[in-house]
């Protein structure tokens, strides 16, 4: 009775509305906001383990992409033995959380929501800093970031009433969901609060423990994430935070025997190794490790005879350039049907002319940097590729925009489907163009990858829109609208093949991820 009281008091899920800055009063909270961060900046972080804060001799930097001399965070490097320690602490505290009744934990994430509703200007500028998100960029983070708080936390309250069971006469039955043990998190920097939060909270409110390893990119805002939690209300050894390489504290995390499970978002090249490293039985473990792996994608948006040009061409631009293309959802192929391929690319070509690329606190940039230096020469290296395999009609170089990390948006035209920059994940602003014969021959092509994440298609007929949603194989597919954008509740977010285990983020399947299911049945005795 207590949870159907508590959710009709919540209400239904409703998604955070996104912040109008073309309003006086938006822009100066924005700004306002970029300016008190400003003063924040180069602060240094130490290591959260069961509370206690931890310092390392050695250190790690997290740096302003628009403006690289400029240091956003500085942060630990931990050891692997700081790594197993934080397991067996969240193991500890597994076995005091696991036992609080499950639909009491959605108050700290109803509680984390309105935090974030009331420091949405000063996270998303946090955002801007340390990850080059442009102001609509930031403020969608931090939306989906509420909305993962939210949504999650009514789903819980659903999950800990009765479940559905068939009756049997004779018998009482019935169906419980209990945590799994402990999380180890690996987000990405991409969507550097949403991404990590939304793991992070679906593990807790699940009666599940934490140890969080962000991205060495985008730590500072991990973080301040980790630091709302806990006035929240989490327990700080409920969730820990540790920061660290990768390839060390990475592994040592994913390995430990205590760790039940991992949930990870990131490259293909990085989901698979951790794949491979859970599926390791190690000395005192007692489970098979679970694995929540999303990874890349190589989305297209097939461009119909039947489509309205114009909407095509500005979904495409807004999938392709849309955080200069460092979304796993992003259209890095537009496949474009012959009778319309000359009309599309010339007015495609106009389209992306008129994007403004520069730093990201700067409203009247559409793009800002890419993330880091590395980045910048993978997919400089990309584009020269590119320049080989198909004709350049836009962009091809660096931008020459201060001195961060600015690419021009580029677009290459004429490419083979089986071309390196047809095939691999570039995470970049590069759009190859690929033409087709007709609408069959476009989806043939669309699903000619390993990947399988997002697609779209632009198309009035409505028969080849029921065949598309048939035959295009990927976990999100998107009609007469750009491919990018998913929005929680409305938008189960998780892709097939090389993209993932399809855990479908945002969606009502998602938590039973981090729960196991466990049926008890009584014979009743007259």
């Amino acid at each position: 009775m207590v949870t159907v009281e508590r959710k009709i008091q919540r209400g239904e899920f409703s998604n955070e509305p996104f912040v109008n800055f073309s309003m006086p009063e938006n822009r100066k909270a924005m700004e306002d906001a970029l300016k008190k961060v400003a003063g924040e900046l180069g602060r240094e972080y130490p290591l959260y383990i069961a509370g206690e804060k931890i310092t390392t001799p050695e250190k790690m930097t997290s740096i302003n992409p628009s403006h690289p001399n400029q240091v956003v965070g500085i942060f630990q490097k931990a050891t692997i033995e700081l790594a197993n320690r934080a397991v067996e602490e969240a193991n500890r505290a597994f076995e005091r959380w696991k036992r609080i009744p499950a639909e009491e934990h959605p108050e700290c994430l109803f509680r984390a929501a309105e935090i974030l509703r009331q420091r949405k200007f000063e996270m998303a500028a946090w955002v801007c800093y340390e990850v080059g998100k442009t102001w609509p960029e930031a403020d969608a983070d931090i939306a989906e970031t509420i909305d993962f708080c939210e949504f999650y936390g009514r789903e819980m309250l659903r999950l800990a009433g009765p479940q559905p069971l068939t009756p049997m006469k004779g018998e009482k039955n019935y169906l419980v969901y209990i945590p799994l043990g402990v999380a180890v998190v690996i987000p990405p920097w991409n969507f550097p609060c949403a991404i990590m939060a939304g793991m992070v909270v679906a593990s807790v409110v699940t009666g599940n423990t934490v140890v969080v390893k962000p991205s060495g990119d985008s730590p500072t805002i991990a973080a301040k994430f980790v630091e709302i939690l806990y006035e929240a209300g989490v327990p700080k050894d409920v969730v820990n935070f540790v920061t660290g390489s990768g390839s060390t504290v990475g592994d040592a995390l994913v390995r430990h025997p205590k760790t039940r499970y991992i949930a990870f978002t990131g490259s293909k090249e990085t989901g698979l190794h951790i794949g491979e490293q859970a599926a390791k039985k190690q000395p005192g473990q007692m489970w098979i490790k679970r694995t929540v792996l999303e990874m890349g994608g190589k989305d297209a948006i097939i461009v119909d005879d039947e489509a309205d040009l114009d909407s095509a061409v500005e979904g495409v631009t807004v999938s392709a350039f849309g955080y200069q293309g460092q979304k796993c959802s992003a259209c890095s192929r537009a496949i474009v049907t012959q009778k319309i391929y000359d009309a599309f690319l010339e007015k495609l070509k106009e389209r992306v002319a008129k994007i403004k690329v520069g730093p990201a606190e700067d409203p009247d940039n559409f793009m800002g940097p890419v993330v880091n230096k590395s980045a910048m020469k993978s997919i400089l290296d990309y584009i020269e590729v590119g320049k080989k395999e198909g004709k350049l009609i836009a962009g091809g170089g660096p931008a020459k925009t201060a001195d961060g990390y600015f690419i021009q948006p580029t677009v290459i035209a004429g490419v083979s489907p089986k071309a390196r920059i047809a095939q691999e994940e570039i995470f970049g602003p590069v759009l190859a163009v690929i033409p087709a014969r007709d609408f069959d021959n476009a989806l043939e092509i669309a699903n000619d990858t390993e990947f399988g994440l997002t697609g779209g298609v632009y198309s009035r007929n409505p028969e080849k829109l029921e065949k598309a949603a048939e035959a295009f194989h990927v976990g999100n597919l998107y009609f007469n609208r750009k491919c990018t954008g998913a929005m929680v509740g409305a938008h189960p977010f998780g892709g097939f093949n090389m993209s993932g285990t399809d855990s479908k983020t945002g969606g009502k399947d998602y938590l039973l991820l981090f729960l196991q299911a466990k049926t008890v049945a009584e014979k009743i005795t007259s």
